[in-house]
C-alpha cells in the first residue's frame, strides 16, 4: 500500500489501554493466560471438526470455519498489545497501522457474513428440512464461504481506501492499544465529516442491519420450533440458542463502536478489548460447550492420541 505524497506521519504512538503500570502488568498476566487456556482449545475443534468424519455435516463445516477465523482474528491485536504492555514507547508504522486495519476488518466482517450464513443453514435444516440436502450441498456450502471472504474483502477495502486519500501531518498518538477506524480518521488533517458518515454507513448501518436480520431470522426460527413436536426439538433449540448468545456477544461491541458519531467515551478501550480479544476466541468455545456432537467427538480425538502415545510409551519401554 503506497503513502500519498501528503503524508508527513511515518508512524503512530500507541497511549495503550492504560497509563497505570501495574494495571499493564495485571491485564498482560490475564490476557496471557486466558491465551494459553483458550487458544489450543480453538485449535481442538478445528482439529476435531476436520477429523471426524461424523462432523461433516454443512453445521459443523461452518463451525470450524467460524473457529478459523475468531483464531486468526485474534492474532491480529493480541501479540503487539501483550508486547507493548513490556515496552515503554509503544509505535506502529503507517503501513503496519493500515495493515492492522484492513485485517481486522477483513476477518470481522468475513465472520458476521459467516454468522448470516450459518442462521441460513439452521432455517433450511429447520424450517425447510426436506430440501436441506438439496440447498445445503458441499457446492452450495463452499460458494457461501467464498461469498462471505469476498464480503469481508470488499467491506475492508472500502474502509482502507477511505484512510488512503486522508492526509496526516501531526499529531501522530492514537488513543487506543491497536489501530481502529474512529481514532485514525480523527488525526487527518482535514475535514473528515463525509468520511466518518461514510465509515458508519460502511461499517455501522451494514452492522445493525445484519444484527437485526440475524435476531429476526431466529426469531422465525424459535417460532417454528416450539410449535413442532419433533424429536429433535430441544437440539434445535440448543443450537439456535448459542448462535444468539454469539451474535449478541459479536454484535454489541461492534453496534456501539461503528454505528455513532466517532467521538471518544470512557469505555470505548474496554469495549474494544472484549471485542477484538477475549471475545473471539470464546464464540466457538461457547458452541462447543452447548454441543454434544462436539464434544463426544473430542473426546474421541483426545482419547484416541492418548492412548496411542501410551501404546508407544509401553513399546519402548518394553523394548528396553
Amino acid at each position: 500500500m503506497e503513502i500519498q505524497n501528503s503524508t508527513v506521519v511515518k508512524e503512530f504512538i500507541l497511549l495503550g489501554l492504560t497509563q497505570s503500570r501495574n494495571i499493564q502488568l495485571l491485564v498482560f498476566v490475564l490476557i496471557f493466560i486466558f491465551y494459553l487456556i483458550i487458544l489450543p482449545g480453538n485449535f481442538l475443534i478445528i482439529l476435531t471438526i476436520r477429523s471426524d468424519p461424523g462432523l461433516s455435516a454443512p453445521l459443523y463445516f461452518f463451525l470450524g470455519n467460524l473457529a478459523f477465523i475468531d483464531v486468526s482474528y485474534s492474532f491480529i491485536v493480541a501479540p503487539r498489545m501483550l508486547a507493548d504492555f513490556l515496552s515503554e514507547k509503544k509505535v506502529i508504522s503507517y503501513n503496519g497501522c493500515i495493515t492492522q486495519l484492513f485485517f481486522l476488518h477483513f476477518l470481522g466482517a468475513g465472520e458476521m457474513f459467516l454468522l448470516v450464513v450459518m442462521a441460513f443453514d439452521r432455517y433450511i435444516a429447520i424450517c425447510r428440512p426436506l430440501h436441506y440436502s438439496t440447498v445445503m450441498n458441499p457446492r452450495a456450502c463452499y460458494t457461501l464461504l467464498l461469498a462471505l471472504w469476498l464480503g469481508g474483502f470488499a467491506h475492508s477495502i472500502i474502509q482502507v481506501a477511505l484512510i488512503l486519500h486522508l492526509p496526516f501531518c501531526g499529531p501522530n498518538q492514537l488513543d487506543n492499544f491497536f489501530c481502529d477506524v474512529p481514532q485514525v480518521i480523527k488525526l487527518a488533517c482535514t475535514d473528515t465529516f463525509v468520511v466518518e458518515l461514510l465509515m458508519v454507513f460502511n461499517s455501522g448501518l451494514l452492522t445493525l442491519l445484519c444484527f437485526l436480520g440475524l435476531l429476526s431470522s431466529y426469531a422465525v426460527i424459535f417460532c417454528r420450533v416450539r410449535g413442532s413436536s419433533s424429536e429433535g426439538k430441544n437440539k434445535a433449540l440448543s443450537t439456535c440458542t448459542t448462535h444468539v448468545i454469539i451474535i449478541l456477544i459479536m454484535f454489541g461491541p461492534a453496534i456501539f463502536i461503528y454505528t455513532r458519531p466517532f467521538r471518544a467515551l470512557p469505555v470505548d478501550k474496554v469495549v474494544s478489548l472484549f471485542h477484538t480479544v477475549i471475545f473471539p476466541l470464546w464464540n466457538p468455545v461457547i458452541y462447543t460447550l452447548r454441543n454434544q456432537e462436539v464434544q463426544s467427538a473430542m473426546r474421541r480425538l483426545l482419547r484416541l492420541h492418548f492412548m496411542g502415545f501410551r501404546s508407544q510409551d509401553g513399546g519402548f519401554h518394553k523394548s528396553r
